[in-house]
């Protein structure tokens, strides 16, 4: 018994099960029942706990360092004349790497079926993102196989490199901010309501400034869970709101207008695009085609409306580099470089370049921005604790000034 997920006649999604003794048997079915199929696999019992972690590992798919590690390894068995449905079994049988092995599996045993390679990683997008797919088409067809998987594992793993290194830049930054955090959490929230007694008599004689600490004390302890509801209340509203096409889109220009931030946000949706459209167009993938995946892989909706307008531009028989330089997220010579590539027909190679240039970049600004964050973070916390000092201080000395 096999489960399967196909789309019907209309597009929508189903699922189901086919009594079937091998997955070509199962396509055949399903082909007599007018369904695309988009996966099928053996049926392991229901709520069984192999079930439920194959399906959370499926669902969770290959991360990407490994992933990428995996793609130079088949190019390199690939480039020692090893076959390709070999190269995937020699993965696929590796007992202890229960993540890529499965995957690799599945991928040989299609392929054994009659399968062309492109069309099994399609059948898990979980796994496998819609460029990887469109490249290792494109080499199928030209034959340059092992060419494309050893670009696809140095892309995987250079994406994998910039998103480790944005994330470390940002652990300590954070850490810093929750730090903070509690610090302030203890003192409003323990230190504060101590000296409320002190100052009873006082009554409305306190200073503006005890007054407001006292407010933001009950806040956090008489308060809190109203408090809290109505944080969440609030984030789940502009969530809602945000994710509105035009809010979306005001969003997104805001961002580009924030100083730092929206220069880094910029200048790593440029180099996604870039490496992603030059490792395409070398492996052999259309113009067109790239340009319509690798505008997904931005993840900027200016950029990607810039794009956009590039590929009608193509389309229309116009160089790429003129509506890229007039959305004004690219900068000049990063332009200029485009411009000459396409003249002198190098795109492919000045694209990859430009994104290692870019990425340097980022580094160079996110350890600026980090350096940034730091003092910002410490004198914000300064500042609060000074507030609160003065806060208990002020009533202390007019307390005192009246004894006298």
């Amino acid at each position: 018994m096999l489960s399967y997920t196909a789309l019907d006649s209309t597009g929508n999604r189903v699922s189901g099960e086919v009594d079937a003794p091998t997955q070509q048997a199962a396509l055949s079915i399903l082909a007599g029942k007018r369904l695309t199929p988009i996966q099928i696999k053996p049926k392991d019992a229901p709520g069984s706990f192999r079930s439920q972690i194959a399906e959370r590992r499926r669902r969770a798919g290959i991360p990407a360092r490994q992933l990428g590690t995996a793609y130079r390894q088949i190019a390199e068995l690939l480039k020692a004349g090893v076959p390709l449905l070999r190269s995937l079994r020699l993965l696929g049988n590796r007992k202890k790497d229960k993540v890529v092995a499965p995957v690799m599996r599945e991928l040989a045993d299609q392929i054994a079926e009659g399968r062309d390679l492109a069309g099994a990683m399609s059948s898990a997008p979980e796994s496998f993102r819609a460029f990887h797919v469109a490249m290792v088409r494109a080499g199928e067809r030209g034959g340059f196989l092992e060419t494309v998987f050893s670009r696809l594992g140095q892309l995987v793993l250079r994406q994998a490199e910039l998103r480790a290194s944005i994330i470390s830049s940002l652990i300590y930054p954070t850490l810093l901010v929750c730090v903070g955090g509690g610090v302030l959490g203890v003192l409003f929230g323990f230190f504060v309501p101590k000296f409320r007694k002190e100052f009873q008599n006082m009554g409305d004689n306190l200073p503006t400034v005890t007054k407001l600490v006292f407010f933001v004390s009950d806040l956090v302890t008489k308060y809190g869970l109203i408090t809290l509801g109505v944080v969440g209340v609030t984030a789940f509203v502009l969530y809602r709101v945000f994710r509105q096409p035009h809010m979306q889109r005001r969003l997104a220009e805001w961002r580009h207008r924030t100083p730092v931030v929206g220069k880094l946000s910029t200048s790593i949706g440029v180099a996604r695009f870039c490496r992603l459209l030059g490792t395409m167009l070398s492996s052999g993938v259309p113009m067109l085609s790239a340009l319509a995946i690798a505008k997904d892989a931005a993840e900027n909706l200016l950029l990607e409306e810039a794009i956009d307008k590039a590929t009608e531009s193509v389309k229309a028989g116009q160089p790429l580099s003129g509506p890229l330089g007039e959305s004004g997220l690219i900068d000049d010579d990063v332009v200029e470089m485009i411009t000459v590539a396409e003249q002198a027909n190098n795109l492919d190679d000045v694209l990859v370049n430009i994104a290692d240039t870019i990425e340097q970049r980022v580094d160079r600004q996110l350890s600026a921005a980090v350096r940034l964050i730091e003092p910002l973070a410490i004198l914000a916390l300064a500042v609060a604790v000074v507030i609160v000092a003065l806060a208990l201080i002020l009533p202390m000395m007019q307390m005192g000034a009246k004894t006298r």
